[in-house]
């Protein structure tokens, strides 16, 4: 399958707006209620937000045929070079065909610098552990977050270049 990252620009948002969404969706059933979910989503993927975003960390999307299929938002690197992968995100249809992979190296490839990634992820979403921990992220905490009055079990791992 050919397809290619490239950095995200702000007409890409409606459609890193759908994907976020659908992702959610399908990750989270069974996890976070939907109500719940729906809130999180609205105001974390508003359009204000998402242009915030823009100016405010690296963001990156992959494409397959000029058709935004996942995205990811890296933080710009602190000044110890780390950063935080804060979002990864693919139409579940598109999973397990590079570009989750592929969208992580741009993030090392356009932050030179950086020394070390950061990332969370619930502990129920045995995909997304399984995709950090088979790209090299190793488990360094895990805690019980206060998540809209839904405690969520989290896992933080991080990835030394």
């Amino acid at each position: 399958m050919s397809f290619l990252v490239r950095e995200m620009v702000s007409e890409d948002i409606e459609k890193v707006q759908d994907i976020a969404r659908e992702s959610w969706h399908a990750t989270y059933e069974g996890i976070i209620p939907r109500s719940i979910q729906d809130r999180f989503l609205d105001a974390a993927y508003a359009t204000t937000m998402m242009n915030t975003r823009l100016q405010t960390s690296k963001l990156f999307v992959a494409e397959v045929d000029h058709k935004v299929m996942g995205f990811a938002d890296f933080s710009t690197l602190d000044e110890d070079g780390k950063s935080e992968l804060r979002a990864i995100y693919l139409y579940p249809d598109q999973q397990g065909k590079g570009m989750g992979s592929a969208l992580i190296q741009k993030g090392i490839e356009v932050l030179k610098d950086m020394r070390e990634i950061l990332v969370e992820v619930e502990k129920e979403n045995i995909v997304g552990r399984n995709f950090y921990e088979a790209k090299g992220f190793e488990v360094v905490k895990e805690y019980d977050e206060n998540f809209d009055g839904h405690t969520l079990k989290t896992i933080q791992l991080i990835k030394n270049l």
